[in-house]
This record gives structure tokens, sequence and C-alpha cells, in this order.
């Protein structure tokens, strides 16, 4: 046998850049085939409304037009990741109880195959929709109010879930608090953004099986959907992704992948649609925004002893992942903390605004804003230096989470902020010392620095059920020559292919050139779960480990060809205790900590961010410059999310759904440097060692930031984006910049 050349820690070139470089990778956006149809979508003209009649005779009679499809079209007529509490289309003629009622203007009314594009999309203008308008509701709080409007009628008071935490003894808690620090902070929609806008291509297959080509995070999750949608076995239904241009959460819910089945299951012929960059932006979910309202008490010597906050997120009018979001947001409120007394309430609220769901951090941001934001407060009132009283309080191994429980082993948030620390602005020679920041001749420019830290889930939590399946092939004679390995998560371009290929090349024992991968179709693959939750490198790692190992006794067993398929399952995990939140939430977790420099123009309001120090603990670095790629990307994103991306919604209907009107990062707003510390204290169960990591850096980044905004200006902006004019207006406020 080849000594094998050890592929886990290189950074071995992604297997498809040449191609995406190039051009040559296709997306779904990309293909087509002779024969094809068109779709359009009619999304719904009101927020909250029953609809009465649909007459469709003027698009069906347009020329061109192929078939119009209904609610009373679909066979199943519900959709939901979680909950199936959405209809597919909204109308009447439907077996399912409230399918008349668009709840968002982003529900889906009708559809329109045509012969093409231009054809479909006039077409869908021409349906006449007769509604009666319900009584709609945009605000959370006055959604949780007696008398307001109902969005679901098994959902009282518009309440999607209620998860509550309460440890300790609050009163005696209170009493030994010595400083109490209060705030109240928002976060508000944030879109996804990728690149590739939602798109795809369906057919009927040479074996009869209903075929979507599209992009999503988990092809047999969407293979379910699709089947359920269509009263269909799931082997009648075939997913199949090729090139992903990106999803951060966002294609986690279904888009074009139900409808393209359906009107194919209906027409029998290739259907193919493309959503314009309005359309994704107005109709695909948005990350949550959430308020919190929290307290903190300390003792004098800085330690933790009392925590209290109430969370409230948007939902939209529909679950989506809401429930899972705002779970994690409920586990996250107290930061990477320990304390004795602890007492949160949070609420997953339904409102007629766009649904929200996954988005990268999976509410840990929302909630690490307000848990760093109150401890660089605490820090403050206290007069001790922040990195200090961070590793005061810093879980550790050992340490019981809010919710009763130890963390699983691998604890390393202490070594992270001590890291974090040194390899910034900190130096420790009598106590932390935090250096001076040279300020700029500009008297109206102002810089300062901020710290924070974070951690966050590894794989599904609070019970969800986890796996995740992978084959192992060994091809050869008295040698291994080839390895084929078949795994179903999803590279929605980070490169979680090429870490499974160097992951595989390991455990068989070969040089990664002998290894070939198949992934992305539902007919080739059993479920691997979804490309979320920072899971896929430690779940598909481990299920590769365990069949290479299977695979491996078969060859020894001289059977030829050789090959195991295993089912690798974490630990188990508990959901929340509904009056105590008592749990084991996780089995695996990240740990990451920031230090940013800003620079704030006190005439403009404007925040530019020089620099960030992102410490990172991943476990293992299987791919060290993918993980740096990871970082600087979640940087960015996070940096976004922070200051510039202000997605308006009035009324329920999103007023900027445009890339000039919503910004984003562009080259000119990224920072001077953003420095990657790979840390690597291995994951005890981790494959190779390694942790998920690619969410934890968009995590504390938020909070980081307002605190060297603090630092720079001397005012608390607790309310997110920190746009310029919501900059100056607090700055002018505070007196700050006033002539």
């Amino acid at each position: 046998m080849v000594e094998p050349l050890k592929a886990v820690g290189q950074s071995i070139r992604r297997f498809d850049a040449t191609s995406k470089v190039t051009g040559e990778a296709l997306y779904p956006g990309d293909f087509n085939m002779d024969g094809q149809l068109w779709l359009k979508i009619r999304f719904s003209d009101r927020a909250h409304a029953r609809i009465r009649s649909i007459d469709t005779s003027a698009a069906e009679a347009l020329p061109g037009v192929v078939r119009v499809i209904t609610a009373k079209d679909v066979p199943v007529n519900e959709y939901g990741l979680v909950t199936k509490d959405q209809p597919v289309l909204c109308g009447p003629g439907s077996t399912i109880s409230g399918a008349d009622v668009v709840r968002c203007y982003m529900d889906n009314v009708a559809l329109v195959v045509a012969e093409t594009e231009a054809i479909a999309a006039e077409a869908a203008k021409l349906i006449q929709i007769d509604y009666e308008d319900l009584p709609a509701v945009f605000d959370m709080e006055a959604a949780m109010l007696e008398g307001a409007p109902q969005l679901h009628e098994d959902k009282p008071n518009n309440i999607e879930i209620h998860y509550r935490i309460r440890k300790g003894d609050m009163a005696a808690g209170w009493a030994q608090a010595a400083v109490v620090v209060e705030g109240e902070y928002s976060t508000g929609y944030q879109e996804h953004a990728y690149l590739q806008p939602e798109a795809g291509l369906s057919y009927i297959d040479e074996q009869g099986r209903v075929t979507v080509i599209v992009a999503g995070q988990w092809t047999h999750e969407d293979q379910y959907l699709i089947a359920h949608a269509l009263n269909l076995p799931e082997e009648q239904v075939r997913v199949i992704y090729p090139a992903i241009g990106g999803a951060f959460g966002g294609r986690e819910d279904m888009s074009v992948q139900i409808v393209l089945a359906l009107a194919t299951h209906y027409v029998r012929r290739p259907v193919k649609t493309i959503w314009s960059r309005e359309d994704s932006i107005k109709y695909h979910h948005k990350r949550h925004p959430v308020t919190v309202k929290a307290k903190w008490g300390a003792t004098r010597e800085g330690k933790l002893v009392a925590m209290e906050a109430r969370i409230v997120g948007d939902a939209g009018a529909y679950n989506y992942t809401s429930s899972k979001v705002l779970a994690n947001a409920n586990l996250m409120a107290t930061g990477p903390y320990e304390c004795e007394n602890v007492h949160t309430d949070t609420y997953a609220v339904l409102t007629n605004n766009i649904p929200t769901g996954a988005f990268r951090g999976f509410g840990a941001p929302q909630a690490c804003l307000a848990a760093e934001g109150l401890m660089n407060r605490l820090a403050e009132a206290l007069n001790m230096d922040p990195v200090e009283l961070r590793l005061r309080n810093s879980i550790r191994e050992g340490s019981f989470l809010s919710v009763g429980t130890p963390l699983p082993p691998g604890v390393s948030m202490p070594q992270v902020i001590e890291r974090g620390a040194l390899e910034s602005y900190w130096t420790r020679t009598n106590g932390w010392q935090r250096q001076a920041v040279e300020q700029p001749e500009n008297p109206a420019l102002r810089r300062g620095i901020g710290f924070a830290c974070g951690f966050k889930n590894v794989g599904y939590s609070f019970g969800a059920p986890e796996q995740s399946w992978a084959t192992v092939e060994l091809y050869g004679n008295t040698e291994i020559e080839h390895v084929v390995v078949r795994h179903g998560g999803a590279d929605v371009g980070q490169g979680t292919h090429t870490v499974m290929v160097q992951m595989a090349a390991d455990a068989v024992g070969v040089p990664i050139e002998c290894v070939k991968f198949i992934g992305h179709d539902t007919a080739e693959t059993m479920t691997a779960g979804s490309a979320s939750a920072s899971r896929l490198t430690f779940m598909s790692g481990n299920a590769i480990c365990g069949a290479a190992a299977e695979a491996l006794e078969a060859w020894r067993r001289e059977e030829r060809p050789a090959k195991a398929t295993y089912r690798y399952r974490p630990p188990k995990t508990t959901p929340y205790d509904p009056m105590t939140g008592k749990s084991e939430p996780n089995f695996a977790y990240g740990y990451v900590a920031q230090a940013v420099e800003v620079e704030v123009d006190i005439e403009t309001g404007f925040v530019r961010v020089l620099r960030v120090v992102s410490t990172n603990d991943v476990g293992k670095a299987v791919n060290p410059q993918q993980v740096q790629g990871q970082i600087e990307g979640a940087v960015i994103q996070a940096l976004g999310y922070a200051v510039m991306e202000h997605l308006i919604s009035v009324d329920g209907r999103i007023r900027n759904p445009y890339l000039s009107t919503y910004l984003i990062p562009t080259v000119l707003d990224i920072p001077i440097e953003v420095k990657s510390v790979v840390l690597e204290y291995a994951d005890p169960i981790g494959p190779f060692g390694a942790r998920g990591m690619a969410e934890m850096p968009f995590v504390p980044l938020a909070p980081a930031i307002a605190a060297a905004v603090k630092d720079a200006t001397g005012v608390w902006i607790d309310d997110l984006p920190l746009i310029p004019d919501r900059v100056v207006k607090k700055l002018r406020e505070q007196g700050v910049g006033v002539l």
C-alpha cells in the first residue's frame, strides 16, 4: 500500500475551486432541459385576509399558459420544517383547515406554468383574487395582548412558544449583589443575501421520480416535505443539489422546492423558475428581530450572583424554526458564565410580518448582544478590566449551565478569553491591562476598543433527533486502490465536501487522490441532517470514520469490494422542562472571543470597524485555510449585521428589497485587519478532535463593536444596527458632538 498522506490538518485546495473560479460549476439556475416550461408564483396581496375566491380564467386564456395551480390542487396542503403550519398554496378548496387564509405577504396563492418566463409572469398578474381583509398585528408586544388579532387558532395570544429557566433563589441572589446593571437591547431583521437567488428545475427522471434540482441545506428533508405535500412515497421523489451559492440558514426552509415538484407532478414536463433579487429579499425568511430586557447583579469582587432576562422574538406568520431559535437564545441569554440564580422568560411571537428562521448563529447573536453588553456594563460599574471580570465568571470544565446540568467535556472558554486578550490589546503584567488606543488628529473621529466572547452549540439541541449516515466503499485487489464515500451533507459554499474527503482519506489510510466523493443526491445517499448548527464536520466526520472502520474490517476479511454503511448518533440531548428549564441541551460547543477597534465619526454617526481579532477554539483545524475563511466570512457578515444592514418592514411589507437600498459590506467596508487566532483544544468526541466553528465568529462581534463605540464616545448604544442616524441621535441625546 502507498504510504498515505496525512490529509487532516492540511490546507488542501477545495476540489470544486477550479470549476467555480472558471465559471464551469453549474448552479440551480444554470440547468435547462428540452421542452421545459417556466413557473411563476402569485404571492399574497394582503398581510392578513381570507381568500373568498380565485378567478384564474384570464390567466388560463393567455396563449402559452399550460396550467394554473391553486390550493385545491395540492394533495396535502401543508408544510413546515418544525411544525406543518403553513399552506403550500393559500386559498379555498383545501382539505387543511385555515388554508384559505393568507397571514403575510410571503404566502403563495397560485402557480402559473407557461411556455416562457414572460408569459408566466404576465399570467400571474391576471389572476383575480377576492380577499376578505382580517385585522393584522405587526408589533410583538401588541400581538401578545388579550384581544389582539389571532393568526392561528391553536396559538393563544400569538405565542408560538414560551421557555422558562428557574434556577436558584433570585431573592437571595439580589441580596448578595453589591452592583446591579440593567439594559434593554434590540436587534433587527437580517437578510441572508446569498449570491445565488432561489432557483431550480424539476422533471420526471428515468425511473419516474419527481426530481428537483435546487439549492438547499438538507436534501432528505426537502425530499420528505415534497413527498408529504404531493402525497407520494418518499422514494418517488428525488432531490439533487448542484453547486450552492451560499445559504447561512436561509435555505433551511422551503422556497421553490415544493412548488416546482407540484408543477412537474401535474404537467409531466420539466419546469424551471428563477427568483429575482427582489423576490429573494421579499419572500424568504429572515433573522429574528429580538428584544431583550435584562438585569444582572454581582458582588463587589465581581462574582455574578443574579441574572434575569425577558426575551421576545418576532416569528412572523409561521413557526419555521422560531421555536428552536428562541430556545437557543434562552440558553445563551446568560452568556458563557456561571451563576447560581437565573430567571428567564423567552417568547417566540407570531405576527403578520415576514417569517423568520435560521440564520448563522441561530439566536445566539441576539442573546449575546445583551449578555456581553451587561458584562461590559458590570466591568465599568466595578471599575474592573472586562477581561478580568469575564475570567472570574467564565464557564470551565465541569461548570453547570443555567439549565442545571454540566457542560459536556472539552470546555475551553477561559483559555479562549485569555488568548483573545493577549493576541489583541491586552497585557498581563500586574493584572490585566489594556493598551491605550491612539486617537486620530481629526477631533470628529474617536477611536475605541471593545471585547466580547461567547459560545455556541454544535449539532441539534434540546432533544431534536440527531444522526448522520455515511457509506464507505473500498476497491482494489491486494491493496486499496480507490475509495468511494457517500454522504448526504450539503456543501453550501463552505467547502465541507473537501473536509469530508480529507477525513475519509485519513480514516481509511490512503492518499486523498484515491477518494471519490458522492453526495447531494437523495438517490445516492442516506440522510445526513442539515448543513446547519455548525454540525457537518463533527457529524459527518464521525459517520465517515465509523463507516471506514467497518469497511476496513470487511477488507481484512478479504471482501472485495468492501462496503460499510454507518450511522453516527451523538450523546442524547433533552428538552427544556416546561416550568424550570432544566435540560441537557447540547452534546458539544464551540468557544470564541473577539476584540475590535472602531472609529466613530461623531458628526455623521458613521462607525468604521478598523481591526478585529477573533480567537476560536476549533478542536482540530481539519483544513486550516477553510477555517480562516469561515472566520473572516463570519466576521464580515456580523459586521454588516452590527453596523449597516437595516431591513425596513412597514405593516408587514419589506420596503427596501434591493441591494442598492439594503446595504451589505463591500470590499471598502471590511476592516484593515481580521486576525484569525485558531486554537485546537480537542473535543473529546469530535472526529480527530474537531468541533464545529462556522457560526461562532459571528456571535460576539456586535457586542464587541458596541463596547468599542462606548469606549470611543462614552455612550452605550444598545439597538442594532448601529446605522449613522441612530448613532448620531444617541450621541446628541448624551451631548456628544453638540457644538
